[in-house]
């Protein structure tokens, strides 16, 4: 067997085994599906949000390589994988507080480094707002930035039938509240002494095409207000998909691991240029 398909096989067996590990948790009377590996090496615990449709599943490559390093948490929201569905409203304040009571009730005390992918970026952008008190820093992985997606009453028709069709109720739930979602990040201000770090996929292939469905606004001052958000922020382009932490795990952990280290919380990141590497960091 060639050596990179031997990698590629011991790779994914590792974290079909990091991923079997996830177990139920019952909350409130609510089962929560949740991954949970705990280490003394670090005080920090990196906790995982996944986006839309998705399960904790897709960073078990990610877990596999830093969960010697810190201690870390990922778990299913309400209604996705095994966690029981809820008539809560889904919001981000409510799935923000959601994820707080399930890290206390694991007995996940702060400082937590905050991982989120697509939506589950935005949710993590309101919980450091709303809780600055408890983070060490955040990662945005290709995350929804509050104001890109329209109202739901303004997406096409064709976009809104399909949504209704193809999608079940709490996906359907939590798209309708990503417009009040931006409002409530919008709301609250930015510490910009947390630590972050934004992975942006920006494929370069010839055959990339950019898929919409005409849900995100568009114009120069939303780009400009998006961008000005973070002004401190870390910001690496990668040549990926959208779903980075599958596609390139190692630049999702690099990004971790740049958080964890005492310099870049003691010390403003210095903006770099990765060359050769398919990676810009700005």
């Amino acid at each position: 067997m060639p050596l990179r398909l031997t990698l590629a096989l011991v790779a994914f067996i590792m974290s079909f085994n990091t991923f079997a590990q996830s177990r139920i948790a019952t909350i409130n009377n609510h089962n929560i599906e949740l991954l949970q590996i705990e280490t003394t090496k670090s005080k920090t615990t990196v906790v995982f949000e996944n986006g839309s449709r998705e399960t904790l599943d897709k960073w078990s490559k990610v877990i596999e390589d830093i969960k010697n390093e810190a201690t870390v948490f990922a778990y299913n929201r309400p209604g996705y994988g095994k966690s029981d569905e809820t008539e809560a409203l889904r919001d981000g304040r409510t799935i923000v507080e959601e994820l707080r009571k399930t890290l206390q009730h694991q007995g996940l005390k702060p400082p937590y480094l905050l991982v989120g992918h697509s939506l589950g970026g935005l949710y993590m952008q309101l919980f450091a707002r709303m809780y600055p008190q408890d983070v060490a820093g955040v990662v945005l992985v290709d995350a929804v930035h509050p104001g890109i997606i329209k109202k739901t009453a303004d997406f096409p028709l064709y976009t809104r039938i399909a949504k209704k069709i193809f999608f079940k109720t709490v996906i359907n739930q939590e798209i309708d509240q990503i417009f009040n979602t931006s409002e409530e990040v919008l709301a609250l201000p930015w510490i910009n002494k947390i630590p972050m770090e934004r992975l942006i996929n920006v494929p370069k292939s010839a055959g990339a095409i950019a898929v919409d469905f005409g849900v995100s606004n568009s114009g120069p001052q939303l780009v400009a207000m998006a961008e000005g958000l973070y002004p401190n922020a870390n910001t690496t382009i990668v040549d990926s998909d959208h779903q980075i932490q599958v596609a390139n795990p190692e630049v999702v952990v690099a990004a971790i691991r740049r958080i964890m280290s005492a310099k870049a919380i003691k010390e403003p990141i210095v903006k770099t240029q990765l060359s050769g590497t398919g990676i810009a960091v700005h």
